[in-house]
């Protein structure tokens, strides 16, 4: 139960907005406007001076927009939300916010691609290093703080391996030196894991993925405290600018009304399907957190709520099978992105992760036989039957 004493599925349909205040109208208007009017020149001024609440320009805040950051703020607990036009404009936003030049952060070992050139590019261009850490202990932790360290990045679970990372005993390390500690939730929802509870300073999403859930936007978003949101608001979001526009931010609220009912579905056609490709001959490894067998299962009992919808299994082959065996599919889609109704697949080392150097991606654990399903919304036995179809022509 969130704070503001509903349950979650009853503050994702209520929470954040007054039909009352909007001529009765039951979905949130789409305020589609670049900019607002002021009454007199004395109130634009107070305006831009902070002194007066209110909207001055559709970059810097706008009706539609702040209704799904207040929603999103109080689902994953949080006291303030900002919304970016894209998942990688949220980590960007948040992560230069955080830094400066000669600045070090620490980020768990394996990462989004896009968040892995991300941080290259910090890295050449600005001065600011990273390293990777496996996270698995808190000596691991220690021994890569730096007096210059400022930020600890965190995916759990770690795209696309599946890994988990436990947040309390980060959140443990960090608030020792008085680190930073953003985490991606995007792979679980605020629905199945709420990383601000456990003591995490910032949690980011590409709400392109379960938060929107039917792949019709492209969106981010941060939350965190007031103070801190504020300050990226005024700051790395306005002055960079990638803002989300009204009506995206009303596809998503439309998405947050079912996140609930969808990531349970979600879940229960994963759990059916990690039991069948176990039990494949031509599949080597499956990983999934909510499997009793993943390495981080007694994690996953701490943290989330149940095993999310994404899967990565490796089959027994080369890069070529693992090609060959998504060219056999039938019904289900070749793309990337996940959380969609639609399951989705893709192969890591050549899609996704492309970009991490062949090196670096044997290090997060990435094979050419790695394979990412995000799994859908249809009748999980569907889902079954084409994986099945796919895996005996690869086999045969």
């Amino acid at each position: 139960m969130n704070h503001t004493g509903k349950r979650f599925e009853t503050t994702a349909i209520h929470h954040g907005y007054d039909t009352k205040e909007h001529l009765g109208s039951l979905a949130v208007p789409i305020f589609q406007t670049s900019t607002f009017t002021f009454d007199t020149a004395e109130q634009g001024e107070a305006r831009f001076a902070g002194q007066e609440e209110g909207y001055i320009y559709s970059r810097l805040a706008n009706p539609t927009v702040r209704a799904l950051e207040e929603k999103i703020a109080c689902l994953e607990e949080g006291e303030a939300a900002l919304a970016f036009s894209s998942g990688m404009a949220a980590v960007s936003a948040v992560l230069l916010s955080l830094t400066k030049a000669n600045d070090h952060i620490i980020c768990s070992q394996g990462v989004y691609g896009c968040t892995f050139g991300l941080l290259q590019l910090m890295k050449e261009k600005y001065r600011i290093d990273h390293d990777f850490c496996a996270m698995e202990s808190e000596e691991q932790i220690r021994a890569l703080i730096r007096p210059e360290t400022v930020c600890i990045y965190v995916e759990t679970p770690i795209n696309p391996t599946m890994k988990l990372i436990d947040l309390e005993m980060v959140v443990k390390v960090a608030k020792e030196h008085g680190i930073a500690v953003v985490v991606d939730n995007t792979f679980c929802s605020p629905y199945l894991q709420r990383p601000l509870s456990i003591g995490c300073d910032i949690v980011i999403h590409s709400a392109t993925k379960y938060i929107g859930g039917h792949g019709d936007v492209i969106a981010g978003i941060a939350v965190g405290t007031k103070e801190r949101m504020a300050e990226i608001a005024k700051t790395t979001q306005k002055d960079i600018g990638g803002v989300l526009s009204p009506f995206d931010a009303w596809l998503l609220l439309r998405g947050i009304k079912t996140l609930a009912v969808r990531m349970d579905r979600h879940c229960d056609n994963a759990e059916k399907i990690v039991e069948k490709l176990k039990k494949h001959p031509l599949v080597e490894n499956v990983y999934y957190p909510g499997d009793p067998d993943h390495r981080d299962f007694s994690i996953y009992r701490k943290q989330m709520k149940r095993g999310g919808g994404l899967i990565s299994f490796e089959i027994k082959g080369t890069k070529e099978d693992a090609q060959r065996f998504l060219n056999c599919l039938q019904l289900i889609h070749i793309a990337v992105s996940l959380g969609d109704t639609e399951t989705l697949i893709q192969h890591p080392a050549t899609m996704t992760h492309a970009v991490v150097p062949e090196e670096a991606r044997k290090q997060m654990g990435i094979s050419d036989s790695l394979i990412r399903l995000s799994v859908g919304l249809e009748a999980w036995e569907d889902i079954w039957s084409d994986l099945e179809q796919a895996l005996d022509q690869c086999q045969a």
